[in-house]
C-alpha cells in the first residue's frame, strides 16, 4: 500500500486537473449598485461531449475519517464536474492525469485537502476519487453535464493508497 500526502488545495497546484472555486484570492468586481462582489469565472462548465446540457444538482456526501484508503478513481469523458460546498465541510480531493491506455497515471496521483469554503471543478476526463467529506456529512451544489451518453468511467487502481493525515506544509 502506498502512502499519499494530503496537500493544501491551491489554484496553482490543482490547475492541471481543474479549477479551485473560492472567493479568497480571486478577482472580483462590484454589482448590484456596489452592494455585492461578483467573483467572476472561477471555473468553466464543459458540456461539449455528445450534446449534453449544463445541469445543477445537489449531492450529500457521507462523513469519512482519516486514515482513508483509496482503491479506485472515476472520470467524466463528456464534460466537467464541479462540487461547491454549501455547509462548510472540508473534503479530500484525489486526482490523477491519464496515462497510456487512458487509465489513471498512478505515478502522478495527488491528494488535496479542500477547506469548507473551497469547491472544485474537475476538467473533462480528469481521473478523480468520488466525493469524500471529512469528519461530517456535507451538502454540495453539483454542476455537470446532463444528457445521453456514457459519462462515467471507473478504474480500479493497481494497489491501494492510504491518506493518513494532513501534510505540514
Amino acid at each position: 500500500m502506498m502512502i499519499l500526502s494530503l496537500e493544501p488545495l491551491t489554484k496553482q497546484a490543482f490547475a492541471p486537473f481543474g479549477d479551485v472555486i473560492e472567493a479568497d484570492g480571486s478577482d472580483w468586481f462590484p454589482i448590484n449598485q456596489g452592494s455585492t462582489r461578483r467573483y467572476h469565472r472561477l471555473g468553466l462548465i464543459d458540456v461539449a461531449g455528445d450534446g449534453g446540457l449544463p445541469g445543477i444538482s445537489m449531492a450529500r456526501g457521507d462523513a469519512h475519517h482519516l486514515p482513508l484508503e483509496i482503491r479506485m478513481l472515476e472520470r467524466h469523458p463528456l464534460g466537467s464536474q464541479a462540487f461547491i460546498p454549501c455547509n462548510g465541510v472540508p473534503c479530500v480531493v484525489v486526482v490523477a492525469p491519464a496515462c497510456v491506455g487512458d487509465r489513471p497515471d498512478e505515478s502522478r496521483i495527488r491528494a488535496f485537502l479542500a477547506r469548507g469554503d473551497q469547491g472544485v471543478n474537475y476538467h473533462r476526463g480528469t481521473w478523480h476519487h468520488p466525493l469524500t467529506c471529512l469528519e461530517r456529512a456535507g451538502d454540495f451544489i453539483l454542476l455537470d453535464r446532463i444528457g445521453a451518453g456514457d459519462n462515467c468511467d471507473e478504474a480500479m487502481l493497481s494497489q491501494s493508497y492510504l491518506i493518513q493525515s494532513v501534510s505540514a506544509d
